[in-house]
């Protein structure tokens, strides 16, 4: 039993050690590692300023060692180091970055043409994934947006685009930003600027808002006309009651008029006054 215990942990650390060395740079990476360290020390101090290297802020630098990613990770800010001979790093900008989606043709559910653009604002997120899993991730983000602009608003009414603008941008964005997870892009914010609509469907949608506007101010119109006649029926069951309402009425009429300043002055006549000098009355 000890005999195979050993042989088995004699053969776990073998695989260990092929594992290490596939996953290493190898032996012949390593003895290119040591001249290049033997080369800096040699042309020292001369060497030290093509060793040392500077990043901003806003800036992370992918190193590559034969090939092959240094630690896993990006270095910055600030100062460091890289190899002459053997090294070499990418610069990515890790901050947000905004661009235009060029107006797209889309035709939509209700089989209507409309052009649309909208802006994404997107930032790298991991500067390790942008630059090993996607060649040109700012390429190729523009060309997914411009892709899923035509996908998502292809699956809407007209009506729906033109009133529910939020929430399709809200939609884009989580669409953009699963699809870019990957790549290392982290998509912030999608906005729909602008949707032109055909000249002969903005003539067609005018004419319909203003039939629609016509109706509903015929209908007020009637409704008023209701209203007012309702009143004007309780005022005449009032002046009914009081004979003398009506030559008060007459009276606040004059006054009206006369206060216009007209040359020509209306005076009401009673018609009981008037009976007595009709033919056939007595």
């Amino acid at each position: 039993m000890e005999m195979q215990a050993q042989r088995n942990g004699a053969e776990r650390s073998k695989e260990n050690l092929i594992e290490a060395a596939e996953s290493g740079i190898g032996c012949c990476g390593w003895v290119l590692v040591i001249l290049s360290y033997l080369m800096i020390i040699i042309t020292f101090p001369i060497s030290i300023w093509m060793c040392i290297k500077i990043v901003q802020e806003y800036e992370r630098a992918v190193i590559f060692r034969l090939g092959r990613i240094v630690s896993g990770k990006a270095k910055g800010p600030g100062i460091f180091f890289v190899l002459p001979c053997t090294d070499s790093f990418i610069k990515v900008d890790i901050r947000t970055i905004s661009f235009d989606i060029p107006p797209q043709e889309i035709l939509t559910k209700d089989s209507v043409t409309i052009c649309v653009d909208g802006v994404v604002y997107y930032r790298v997120q991991s500067a390790v994934s942008s630059v090993a899993n996607v060649s040109m991730a700012d390429l190729s983000t523009r060309l997914l947006a411009q892709t899923t602009l035509r996908n998502v608003l292809g699956t809407k009414n007209l009506s729906d685009i033109l009133s529910d603008r939020e929430e399709i941008a809200h939609n884009m964005q989580v669409t953009l930003d699963e699809a870019t997870d990957n790549w290392g892009i982290k998509v912030e914010r999608v906005e729909i600027k602008d949707v032109k609509l055909p000249v002969q469907m903005q003539r067609a949608m005018a004419a319909e808002a203003e039939a629609a506007r016509e109706a509903k101010a015929k209908v007020i119109a009637a409704e008023g006309e209701m209203n007012a006649s309702r009143h004007l029926k309780e005022a005449s069951l009032v002046i009914a009651e009081s004979p003398s309402a009506l030559q008060l009425r007459y009276l606040q009429t004059l006054t009206t008029i006369a206060s216009e300043k007209n040359s020509t002055i209306v005076f009401p006549l009673p018609i009981d006054v008037l009976q007595s000098f009709m033919p056939g009355k007595k």
